[in-house]
């Protein structure tokens, strides 16, 4: 069973180094590894995407060796767990408002006795069998142990049960969704800022002993919350080849000039 890297770092009070990618892009993957990321977000909830070309992004991390933190556009419990068999690190879980979400999650994910996650041992996570079925194998305990739930906090309601949430045992980590629960707090007229938000999770979060983050704007940004406890730093992504591209038209204009 290969090792998670971003719960090794958790676990050992470190930041986790997480970039994000929403395309098929096998020379991505490659690039995270190199420069030293901990796990991809891979984004399936607002990026649609072939499972065969998902189960080759999966192949590729365990290749490279990193983590691949999967957001499903799914909680049903057999999708779930397929990608776990296909090689899913763990999960950015979108929208998880309560504790009885968050325990679903667990239950899909995680074998008995921490939950009830289908039986099969014969995928890529399980080295295609051969973990599983070697006398004195401890793949299950393995899956469970190496396996992650990010909870994303991203309502109002959310953010009420970011204490409940975080209780939950086999949830390892919340996650601000900033722009969906900024936007929902400017309607709820609560007078909730965002910046408190934040900092209730962030207590939420440490109260239980778990992880947190959220995307950053700026590196002062990652900066701040480092200080403020965050462990998940989001750094980078596909979307950034914009900028490169703008840098090199720019360059263009300048030496195709006159």
């Amino acid at each position: 069973m290969r090792k998670s890297k971003l719960l090794a770092k958790v676990r050992t009070g470190q930041s986790a180094r997480i970039c994000a990618m929403g395309h098929v892009l096998p020379f991505f993957v490659r690039y995270a590894a190199h420069f030293k990321y901990d796990a991809i977000w891979f984004d399936l909830e607002h990026r649609a995407m072939d499972h065969r070309e998902v189960q080759a992004i999966l192949a590729l991390c365990h290749a490279f060796d990193i983590d691949c933190m999967l957001r499903p556009p799914t909680t049903e419990r057999n999708h779930l767990y397929r990608y776990l068999e296909d090689g899913a690190a763990g999960f950015l879980v979108p929208f998880v408002d309560n504790a009885d979400l968050a325990r679903h999650l667990v239950n899909a994910t995680k074998y008995p006795p921490m939950g009830n996650r289908g039986i099969d041992g014969a995928g890529l996570d399980a080295d295609f069998g051969i973990e599983t079925w070697k006398p004195g194998s401890t793949y299950y305990e393995d899956a469970n142990r190496e396996t992650f739930i990010v909870a994303q906090i991203e309502t109002t309601e959310a953010l009420e049960n970011a204490e409940e949430i975080a209780a939950v045992p086999g949830i390892d980590a919340l996650f601000i969704g900033p722009s969906d629960l900024g936007h929902r707090l400017a309607l709820s007229g609560s007078g909730i800022t965002l910046e408190q938000a934040i900092a209730r999770v962030a207590a939420a979060a440490t109260l239980h002993h778990k992880a947190w983050g959220l995307p950053s704007s700026s590196p002062e940004d990652l900066k701040r919350y480092k200080k403020m406890g965050a462990q998940l730093a989001i750094w980078g992504g596909d979307f950034a080849l914009m900028n490169v591209l703008k840098t090199c038209s720019e360059q263009l204009d300048e030496a195709l000039s006159g």
